[in-house]
């Protein structure tokens, strides 16, 4: 049964028993949930409805929903079965029929729909948790012996495997999966399902919801119990089409077959080579769907996962040997191969070809770019006699130039080096931490969230927040843990603002005589929240302690009117730009506001000013912020306007700023526009496709920014000898004469510097070699030098150099000749650059490279000699 007719099945076998067909979701959620980027589940489209905050549009709905998720990204390619992209089949019950028609219908359509052997189908249920207060699910049970499943084939399995949940409050219930066996070809007879082998493939899972889990691990009984099922279309294709993987199946083999095509290896030849076709088939799909639904490769969120995958694509092409454009033919095929369930595949085709081209060429450029740094730093590490690299040194490469930790440490790996991995991943998490990337957090950061999550659901109630009206209150601990060196501390009432909105979380002290900690910061949890402290005296305080908890007043203060700013900046970007500007993300900390917002072009320096000159002019106006609660239907009434990426519920926080500004908002501000002081733009750039970016400062950043510009452009009047206001024409008029000078200088003293530089070329066996720093010669100009010079000599290679603005810039020119036997002006300027951090590119005879420490031209030099040295030794 091919892919289509299981997609088919499945709907129509459910349509017929009243259930109504939904189309997919996009992959990007309509609704942002802070926890998930993408669309990662059939439910979640579907999740207003089990909430009961939406009416569905039945009770009973089925669907097949396009779905990502990376928690399983190490482990593709590697198994049979693990994927990033795939189509979840599904069948929903709002509050009407339960477990019983649950499981009737899924043994229905496994026996008879799909045709499974009934002898070959196991189930797992939930066996009970003594934390819960719950036994196993004899209801599930009763009701698969009922279909004909025998108790032998009922396998009781615990929390993790059997109970789902939302969270760690929330929707939960019990859940039955159903396993296939595929034989004893796949595994020994001992095996059962559960035990993560590949022998029994697990294939409809069957979620009952039925309760609400409470802090504590405490159940409560929903008020109406739904189902959700899920079913994975690959896994269905695998066992219906008799395959040992589901990269096997007709939803991969013409993926695998063009990885095959472009790389002469073959699927199963060996494990690395199979692993390798394995995720460019899946990240192959991954990416176009992502793109198709509109997502961008970037360095942020959902354009990181995206641009990781296509990334993580061409570097297992680069394993099976591919040495040409791979993504923009693999996403061809994607679109040929499924555009008939996928219409709209075909629509974005422009789209998504476009973006291959573009990303493949610029993660070309960084692969060249960071070899050379590599092999640099495996130069060094040889010469000193070291095992391996400096962890910072790999870091580098990764966070600045955007190489690949993976392939750094496969490289390493052939050279017999290495290099500490956990000290790489721990400086990443630090990176992201400092970025602020809440979604996209991992490693420890995740794990330190879970910790305080735990401790908070430990704790009982839940933290009182106070900081909007004090910022220093007496109160006692209710839970306190230590997570990898940090002491997580969770108060009765606190002042602490937790990071959210835009808004960074709050530091300060807390005391008592238990000792003293300094809070690093407030971690936001569902209504509730904790607090990351380092302890600098005494021992950790006991539950019931009390403490003193006090914020840092000033940095509190800096952050509530740069947070204020901000609404105002909102405001001016609309009244200025128009009504389509919506914020995109923002960063509002004690240092600066960051402020990302939607419009299709950069601002002229003139709109700038004109937003910089509205905004100040209300900060003088003296206009009244204030903050209050009401419904979401009244602040809707009142024109307020509601974030993308933030929750709402039915009560919510206003903060209005006169009749300027009007926003949902749950951080902190200042009383009055005044406090402000004053408002200061300093950069405006792009963020992302359609997406500007504005950094400012306010108050006493502000000023000390005006105050240097105010002196930079005293100090330049004086130095030109011109009025202020006379400054741009007078420098205008200097860029003519100096441009004018340079062309007449370097029309004479180029052939006179040809000359000296022809005559004084070293001869190596019939080949002659130029490496020269010049002096006072822009880049058109040295090319032009360096040409004209390699023209003279004829067989030659020429590498000149030249400071402009601080900056070093090489160029190279070799004779045709010479590139055939393997001296190359591209990798030769490439890897002179590389030596003082820089690079370059261009043709095998002409090529130019720069850096911007330029103090350190001679070492770039040296390397290009010795570059020369070995190619023509």
């Amino acid at each position: 049964m091919r892919a289509e007719q299981i997609r088919e099945t499945f709907l129509e076998f459910f349509e017929r028993r009243g259930h109504r067909r939904l189309e997919s979701a996009s992959l990007v959620p309509s609704v942002y949930d802070p926890s998930v980027l993408l669309t990662t589940a059939g439910m979640q489209p579907l999740k207003p409805y089990f909430r009961g905050e939406e009416e569905p549009p039945a009770r009973r709905l089925t669907s097949c929903q396009r779905c990502f998720r990376t928690t399983d990204i190490d482990n593709v390619g590697r198994t049979a079965r693990h994927l990033t992209f795939f189509e979840m089949l599904g069948n929903f019950s709002i509050g009407d029929y339960f477990k019983r028609e649950a499981i009737e219908y899924a043994y229905e359509l496994s026996t008879e729909g799909f045709g499974f052997d009934p002898e070959r189908i196991w189930i797992t249920v939930f066996g009970g948790d003594p934390a819960l207060g719950l036994g196993p699910d004899e209801e599930a049970i009763e009701y698969w012996r009922g279909v004909g499943i025998p108790e032998d084939r009922i396998v009781r399995l615990g929390r993790d495997d059997n109970f789902w949940q939302a969270g760690p409050t929330g929707p939960c219930g019990p859940c039955s999966e159903l396993y296939y066996d595929r034989g004893p070809q796949y595994g020994a007879d001992s095996e059962r399902p559960g035990d993560d082998t590949d022998r029994f493939l697990e294939f409809w899972n069957l979620v009952f919801m039925q309760y609400e889990l409470h802090p504590g691990d405490r159940l409560s009984e929903l008020p109406q119990r739904n189902i959700d099922t899920g079913a994975g279309l690959e896994r269905l294709a695998a066992l219906l089409q008799g395959v040992p993987s589901v990269f096997e199946s007709d939803l991969f083999r013409p993926l695998v077959e063009l990885g095959e095509e472009l790389s002469g290896r073959r699927y199963g030849e060996d494990f690395r080579v199979t692993r390798a076709l394995r995720i460019i088939a899946d990240h192959g799909r991954g990416a176009t769907f992502l793109l198709a639904d509109g997502v961008v490769p970037s360095n942020e969120e959902r354009g990181y996962v995206l641009r990781r995958i296509m990334r993580r694509t061409v570097l297992q092409g680069r394993v099976l040997g591919i040495d040409r454009p791979l993504l923009e033919p693999l996403y061809e095929r994607v679109i040929e191969t499924m555009s008939g369930a996928w219409p709209y595949l075909r629509d974005e085709r422009s789209t998504i070809l476009r973006w291959a081209r573009t990303e493949e060429q610029n993660f070309a450029r960084t692969i060249e770019q960071g070899r050379d740094l590599l092999e640099e730093l495996i130069a060094r590490a040889k010469r000193e006699g070291a095992s391996e690299i400096d962890p910072e040194d790999a870091f580098r490469l990764h966070d600045t130039f955007g190489f690949p930790f993976e392939l750094t440490r496969e490289l390493l790996a052939e050279e017999g080096l290495s290099v500490d991995e956990q000290a790489v991943k721990r400086l990443m998490e630090r990176a992201r931490e400092v970025a602020r990337r809440g979604a996209s957090k991992a490693g420890t950061a995740a794990e330190r969230r879970e910790r305080a999550a735990e401790l908070a659901r430990a704790s009982g109630a839940a933290s009182r927040f106070v900081g909007y009206e004090r910022l220093a209150t007496d109160t006692k601990v209710l839970g306190s843990a230590d997570h990898d060196g940090q002491l997580l501390v969770k108060l009765a009432e606190s002042p602490f603002y937790p990071e959210g909105g835009g808004q960074v979380s709050d530091t300060g002290l807390l005391e008592g005589e238990w000792g003293r900690a300094r809070v690093l910061d407030a971690i936001r949890l569902p209504d509730d929240q904790v607090l990351v402290c380092e302890l600098l005296e005494g021992k950790p305080p006991s539950v019931g302690a009390e403490v003193h908890a006090q914020v840092d007043e000033e940095r509190r203060r800096r952050t509530m009117r740069n947070h204020t700013a901000t609404h105002l900046l909102h405001a001016a970007l609309r009244r200025q730009l128009g009504s389509h500007v919506r914020q995109a993300g923002s960063y509002v900390g004690p240092d600066k506001l960051r402020f990302d917002f939607t419009h299709g072009k950069r601002l002229g320096r003139d709109e700038a000013e004109e937003i910089q000159g509205l905004v100040n002019a209300w900060v003088e106006q003296r206009l009244p912020v204030r903050a209050f609660e009401t419904t979401r239907e009244e602040a809707n009434r009142l024109g307020a306007i509601a974030l993308f990426g933030e929750k709402y519920g039915d009560w919510v926080r206003v903060v209005e700023i006169d009749d300027v500004s009007r926003e949902l908002c749950g951080g902190t501000h200042v009383a009055s526009s005044a406090e402000i002081g004053l408002f200061e733009i300093e950069a405006e750039t792009s963020s992302a496709s359609n997406v500007r970016r504005i950094e400012a400062v306010t108050g006493p950043a502000a000023a000390a920014l005006f105050a240097r510009r105010s002196a930079t452009l005293a100090r330049l009047s004086e130095l030109l000898r011109v009025p202020e206001q006379e400054l741009v024409s007078a420098v205008e008029r200097l860029q003519r004469e100096l441009k004018e000078a340079r062309k007449r200088a370097q029309s004479g003293d180029g052939r006179a510097q040809a000359e000296r530089i022809v005559a004084s070329a070293q001869r190596r066996d019939g080949t002659a070699v130029v490496v020269e720093a010049v002096e006072g010669l822009e880049p058109r100009a040295l090319v032009d030098l360096a040409d004209a010079v390699r023209q003279k000599l004829g067989r030659a290679v020429v590498l000149l150099a030249t400071t402009v603005e601080g900056r070093a810039h090489l160029v190279a020119s070799v004779a045709p000749e010479l590139v055939d036997v393997g001296l190359r002006a591209d990798q030769l300027v490439r890897e002179a650059a590389a030596a003082i951090g820089g690079g370059g590119g261009g043709r095998p005879t002409m090529a130019q490279a720069g850096a911007r420490d330029a103090a350190r031209l001679a070492e770039a030099l040296e390397q290009g000699r010795a570059v020369i040295e070995r190619a023509l030794s």
